[in-house]
């Protein structure tokens, strides 16, 4: 615990979160002590149980009445389905147009891997709450994200991937029904039995969570460097790829917030759709992609997902708290219906 505490006090003064300090530090770990051999093999056997036990709870978390409930707002709901499945993919295979040259084609595949996904949870929840925007809406929408997502990025990566020498074959859909969808539907029928429990122990059920997703990047990694890709890497093409990701961003934060406002959503709900429209999953995407990807080097495909997220956090952290400051403002300002002159 106290290691735990010395970590959070250290990132505090970081702009990086914890969990990506923890990442980064699996990444190092990764490289100077990789799994190989029978330890890789091991290591790949606990991934699948671990990516099992994760979306079981993702399951057993999930209300299906909430969800239902929050169809009635279905123009909001459409709007960030639209923008998560459909501009960021078509976004992606834009970015395949660059030459290999500027941007080698397993990171390209990683950027195109990383539109498949589908939206955060949590953090969606949190900036939208932050900035008030209609919270209960954003709980909606990122759950029906992760739904979606579990049929939605399967499909996307082998219409867009297959192609493409991503990796993605027609054994990863019986891969994703037996690791993916029949624990999240086991998670579901049992809900009604062990919500209370999943809920009164979330602390300890989001260490599982996380542990499993840094399960995931050491075995990636470590592929990775077993198999020697890493050398493929210059700092000129993570740096391309860095602003490759960063110009997604912005331009989907650009779409999400100006469009819901010619289609005259309210402002609560326009903050909602931005928040929920431009995240990606990287507790989804890493798992996924050791589904999908089964077999192939992942190591150069989960880059752009890693850089994305924390891309993501600190630039919708800065954007949350200047939308909050300035309608703060705006409300101090607003002449009072008592006010007399």
């Amino acid at each position: 615990m106290g290691q735990v505490s010395s970590l959070r006090r250290l990132t505090r003064h970081l702009p990086i979160d914890a969990f990506m300090a923890l990442i980064l530090l699996t990444v190092a770990i990764a490289a100077l002590v990789p799994a190989e051999g029978q330890w890789a093999v091991g290591f790949g056997s606990a991934t699948t149980i671990a990516i099992g036990v994760l979306f079981f709870l993702y399951g057993a978390r999930l209300s299906p009445a909430e969800a239902l409930d929050g169809l009635r707002h279905w123009r909001l709901h459409g709007t960030v389905v639209i923008a998560t499945f459909v501009l960021f993919p078509l976004l992606g295979l834009a970015v395949q147009l660059l030459p290999e040259s500027i941007l080698p084609h397993q990171l390209a595949l990683g950027v195109l891997f990383l539109c498949c996904l589908p939206s955060t949870v949590q953090s969606s929840i949190a900036f939208t709450s932050v900035a008030k925007g209609n919270v209960p809406a954003a709980i909606c929408a990122a759950s029906l994200s992760n739904l979606a997502g579990i049929v939605a990025t399967p499909a996307l990566v082998g219409l867009l991937m297959s192609t493409r020498g991503g990796g993605f074959s027609g054994r990863a859909v019986l891969d994703v029904a037996l690791q993916l969808l029949a624990p999240f539907v086991l998670g579901q029928l049992l809900r009604r039995w062990i919500a209370d429990w999943v809920a009164r122990h979330r602390r300890m059920l989001a260490v599982v969570d996380r542990g499993s997703i840094l399960l995931v990047v050491y075995v990636a990694f470590s592929a990775g460097m077993t198999a020697g890709i890493w050398h493929q890497l210059s700092l000129g093409a993570l740096g391309v790829l860095l602003c490759v990701d960063a110009a997604l961003l912005a331009l989907v934060l650009a779409v999400t917030w100006f469009v819901p406002g010619k289609l005259g959503f309210s402002r609560a709900d326009r903050v909602t759709i931005l928040f929920c429209g431009s995240k990606k999953s990287l507790a989804s995407g890493l798992p996924m992609a050791s589904v999908l990807f089964a077999g192939h080097g992942l190591g150069l495909l989960v880059l752009p997902v890693m850089l994305f997220h924390q891309i993501q956090l600190m630039a919708c952290a800065w954007l949350s708290g200047r939308m909050a400051r300035r309608r703060a403002a705006a409300t101090v300002t607003e002449p009072s219906v008592f006010h007399t002159v």
